[in-house]
């Protein structure tokens, strides 16, 4: 107990200067047979022990990951007049859906090196640990995962998009496509000054599927004969109604 004191009282320690306080405008996300996505309104502030420091003002980063995935990404080739797949690398760890929310320039909030203690970016944030050796431009490949599901609204750079006010209050909405993947969504918030992390927090955002949606995932997980045995007797009775309801139609 007197050498713990002890390296107290040498080594003192010092209150975190700026620390994050973080709301959220909701917690959980329910994926229903309806859900066409959704909108998370992320609002917070800062707490200090001191002074707003003198030097570079406040910038606040805003990171959202869902599930991580590995992905097995083919690059397809002109054979002979067919398209056809000629090189393949493996994605070690994609997540499912990422967006990167900024109150300024990414360049001008964020150091290359900090970026890559923290793995912010998108381009940070996919794990591809190495190719074929016949492949020499890998990263293409990673090029093109973002590029698709840029596409898909499922990857979002946002630039600009964190209102900050008196280096004190902080807010941005973060868009959830419709195409969302179960799971926990890490959220983390950055606050830097001059490129360099000065604080930070993390939450956890619970995307799940409810009711009808909910049944029929697990029934396929855990029954699958059930559920293709159901799935194949609906195709059936909405195939015979068509073609009642059409003759129907026609004796009339």
């Amino acid at each position: 107990m007197w050498r713990w004191l002890l390296l107290c009282l040498l080594f003192p320690t010092h209150a975190i200067a700026e620390e994050v306080v973080l709301g959220l405008s909701s917690d959980e996300v329910s994926i229903t047979t309806r859900f066409d996505g959704d909108e998370i309104l992320m609002f917070g502030a800062i707490k200090r022990e001191e002074p707003i420091p003198d030097g570079p003002p406040l910038e606040v980063i805003i990171a959202v990951a869902g599930p991580s995935e590995p992905l097995t990404v083919r690059r397809k080739a002109r054979r002979f007049g067919i398209w056809v797949n000629t090189d393949t690398v493996e994605v070690d760890a994609a997540p499912s859906f990422y967006a990167v929310a900024t109150s300024g320039p990414l360049t001008d909030v964020l150091s290359s090196t900090e970026d890559l203690r923290y793995k912010i970016t998108i381009d940070n944030a996919i794990r591809s640990v190495g190719a074929p050796s016949n492949i020499q431009d890998s990263m293409a490949f990673t090029d093109a995962v973002i590029r698709i599901r840029e596409d898909a609204a499922l990857y979002q750079h946002l630039e600009n998009q964190v209102a900050v006010d008196q280096q004190t209050l902080f807010r941005t909405n973060i868009d959830l496509p419709a195409n969302l993947t179960e799971g926990a969504y890490a959220t983390r918030i950055f606050l830097t000054r001059g490129g360099k992390i000065v604080g930070s927090t993390e939450t956890v955002i619970d995307v799940r599927k409810v009711g009808l949606e909910r049944w029929l995932f697990t029934l396929s997980r855990h029954q699958p004969l059930v559920y293709g045995l159901m799935s194949l007797a609906i195709a059936i009775l909405a195939g015979w109604g068509a073609s009642t309801a059409f003759r129907l139609l026609r004796e009339r």
